[in-house]
């Protein structure tokens, strides 16, 4: 077999920015090849112009033993290539069959959907890749693994041979990862040529057949898995360590920052999605919150920063009753949040850094003076978390949306960080950064948990969660269904009470 993408000397520019170097890539039919490397070190804007979403300044682009050009994903596509996004892009009041061809419906006479011919194109796609899923299933029923496969079978479905993967094991629990590796194996197997982008090292490792690492937008190695070690490939990437998240000893005081009281939060058909949840979080304490994604984590996050509704219990902060406090007054009471989805409810993409470092806390210095919003305040503080927080960026005035999804996410977390709070609710504070970016989070953590700050920890990092935490909540279908010993608990053993395999009791 031979080569069955060849990229020489790919360059691309935006302003103030070299995000591709000369970059080159060989990846061999039938391999899976991982692409790794810190923010900021190119990987999702060359894989953007293999898939055609961006086009090079410089360089030469081979597939399949043809050079080409694409200007839009549909030529990528054309060609066999597909690409499975982080974020998925699923409707979930769609069957699966209704999501697979969603955009590329078979149709017969009178432009009706040919159903049958759908469903039998899927059921051949999902045998040969040993890929199964109930083709009538609401989306919405559906666990984060099985979204995950839903979303690989649609560029399957499409004819694409080569799948770009970017960070697959993002929000998978480690059961689901054994299972999303065994069905990469599978694509293999059937000839698929699949490039693996990730930031967990030990899981590059496991999988890859040849690992590419980038730094700063050039190539500096190519090697093969069993020449190198997760720490070497730390040292490639960032020039340093592997970090490991761990705390030194306890500094939970008696002092109770959080309190939550039957917290019970309905969505929009008045169903519990938060199901009678209490807990308390102390100053210096650490609170981890596990659970596979849409068991209630999320609208638990919401009712704590105020966002939702609670609709039975209380939420106390620093003993007050702030169930009906608004989000301004949470966070005046000293209250800092690093949501779930950074784009979406963390920055204003359109607008420049020190605008966005000014959002949620505009009403207190340094970015205000007087009654007056403070500009030079507010440049001053961005310039303390571009450097503070390594946010790789030309200059403050650049957009948000400028920036790489790691250095978007150093910004969100810096600027809460800078704010010195008291409660620190963290909703997957080191998705998507590299390995020296995370390990500036989990230093932070632990400062501020040793000057006395609760924290709210939700993670879909495992190792996080029990490296991290003082105490472990499990929720699952919105209710706690177990309380565990971070010195005591495995990372597996928490993936079983996350999945239900364990029955709900407390433990710890």
């Amino acid at each position: 077999m031979g080569a069955a993408i060849e990229l020489t000397g790919i360059s691309k520019r935006f302003p103030g920015v070299v995000a591709n170097d000369r970059v080159s890539l060989t990846v061999e039919e039938g391999e899976i090849h991982a692409i790794c490397g810190e923010n900021g070190a190119g990987k999702s804007t060359l894989m953007k112009i293999l898939y055609g979403m961006l086009m090079a300044d410089e360089g030469r682009m081979v597939v399949g033993g043809k050079e080409v050009r694409f200007r839009s994903p549909s030529d990528a596509i054309d060609l066999g290539i597909g690409m499975v996004h982080q974020h998925f892009m699923l409707a979930d009041q769609f069957t699966v069959l209704e999501n697979v061809i969603l955009g590329d419906e078979p149709t017969r006479s009178l432009g009706r959907i040919d159903f049958k011919k759908a469903r039998a194109h899927l059921d051949e796609v999902s045998k040969s890749y040993g890929l199964t899923l109930e083709a009538d299933e609401l989306v919405e029923n559906l666990s984060v693994g099985e979204r995950q496969r839903v979303e690989i079978i649609k560029v399957l479905y499409r004819g694409a041979k080569i799948l770009i993967l970017d960070e697959p094991t993002a929000v998978l629990v480690p059961q689901e990862v054994e299972d999303l590796f065994r069905n990469l194996r599978e694509l293999k197997k059937s000839g698929a040529t699949i490039l693996f982008i990730d930031h967990k090292l030990q899981e590059i490792l496991a999988i890859a057949d040849t690992i590419t690492v980038l730094r700063q937008g050039r190539t500096v190695a190519t090697v093969k898995p069993k020449d190198v070690t997760a720490a070497d490939l730390a040292e490639l990437m960032v020039g340093s360590e592997l970090p490991t998240p761990t705390k030194v000893g306890s500094t939970v005081t008696d002092r109770v920052a959080v309190e939550v009281r039957g917290v019970t939060v309905l969505d929009a058909d008045e169903r519990p999605v938060v199901d009678d949840v209490s807990f308390e979080v102390h100053h210096g304490e650490i609170l981890g919150i596990a659970g596979v994604e849409g068991n209630g984590q999320a609208e638990l996050v919401d009712a704590l920063v105020g966002t939702r509704t609670v609709s039975r219990g209380q939420v106390l902060l620093k003993g007050e009753d702030a169930t009906n406090w608004n989000v301004r007054r949470r966070r005046e009471a000293g209250l800092a949040y690093v949501p779930q989805d950074r784009q979406r409810e963390g920055l204003l993409l359109v607008a420049p850094l020190w605008e966005n470092v000014a959002l949620g806390h505009q009403t207190r210095p340094p970015f205000v003076k007087g009654i007056w919003f403070d500009r030079k305040g507010a440049r001053a503080r961005t310039e303390e978390v571009r450097r503070d927080f390594d946010v790789r960026t030309p200059n403050i005035e650049v957009t948000a949306h400028s920036l790489s999804g790691g250095n978007q996410q150093k910004l969100v977390v810096g600027r809460e960080m800078a704010s010195e709070p008291e409660i620190f609710i963290a909703a997957h504070p080191t998705r998507g950064i590299d390995v020296g970016a995370q390990a500036q989070v989990w230093e932070d953590l632990r400062q501020a948990r040793a000057a006395g700050m609760a924290t709210v920890l939700v993670s879909a990092d495992l190792e996080e969660i029990i490296g991290m935490s003082d105490t472990i909540v499990v929720m699952l279908r919105g209710k706690i269904v177990a309380r565990l010993d971070p010195d005591t608990v495995t990372p597996r053993d928490l993936g079983s009470y996350m999945t239900g395999a364990h029955l709900p009791k407390e433990a710890g």
